[in-house]
This record gives C-alpha cells, sequence and structure tokens, in this order.
C-alpha cells in the first residue's frame, strides 16, 4: 500500500477510543486517538495475536491488550509491558478534512 487511503472519520473516533478498521490490502488496522493526536497499529497484539482494537487506552499513551494485559505505545507501536516483548508495527497518518487517512507502514525496523 503506498497510497493514503480515507478508512474512517474523525468523529468517529473520540479522544482516548480505539476503532478497528482494515485498508483496501485487507490489513486489519486500529486506530487510536490519544489526547487529540492520531495514530494507527497493526491491530494484533504482538504476543498472543489478540485484536488490540478491543483493549484500552491508558493516560500515558499506551494501549493494552486486555488477553494478557500487554502493552503498547499507540505512535510508536513498541512493547512497553510484557508479556510481549515485540513491537507492533505502524502506519502514516493524515487527518484531513474530518478524515483519518491511513498510508503505508512505517519501517520495519519498528517491528520485530
Amino acid at each position: 500500500m503506498s497510497e493514503f487511503q480515507p478508512l474512517a472519520d474523525l468523529a468517529d473516533l473520540p479522544e482516548g477510543s480505539l476503532l478497528a478498521v482494515t485498508n483496501a490490502a485487507g490489513e486489519a488496522i486500529c486506530l487510536a486517538n490519544v489526547n487529540g493526536r492520531v495514530s494507527a497499529l497493526v491491530d494484533c497484539c504482538s504476543h498472543a495475536e489478540f485484536p488490540l482494537s478491543d483493549g484500552v487506552i491508558h493516560r500515558d499513551g499506551t494501549v493494552e491488550c486486555v488477553w494478557h494485559g500487554a502493552r503498547f505505545d499507540c505512535l510508536s507501536g513498541a512493547a512497553c509491558k510484557g508479556p510481549a516483548v515485540d513491537a507492533v508495527q505502524t502506519y502514516e497518518v493524515r487527518v484531513e478534512n474530518g478524515k483519518i487517512l491511513v498510508g503505508p507502514k512505517r519501517g520495519a525496523e519498528v517491528a520485530r
């Protein structure tokens, strides 16, 4: 995926919430709104392959997987709390005219 795709309306992602979407390539993506900043992560916990979009956002900007409690930084995808040790990959994101546009995955070095 090389172009940005509109995947949701900003109104559908209130601050402090998560939203599951799918891009044209069929990839499951978790959108997150952390303090008004929208980010996009692969919608799969690196520990046990559970959807991150079913989780919760904490005040520190991490998303917690509800299955085993692993936490990931919503902006970088870095694993912040076990049992996960591997990061989750993130996507480029833009917000234009009330639409959330998701682009290509960020560099492969983010996820191991």
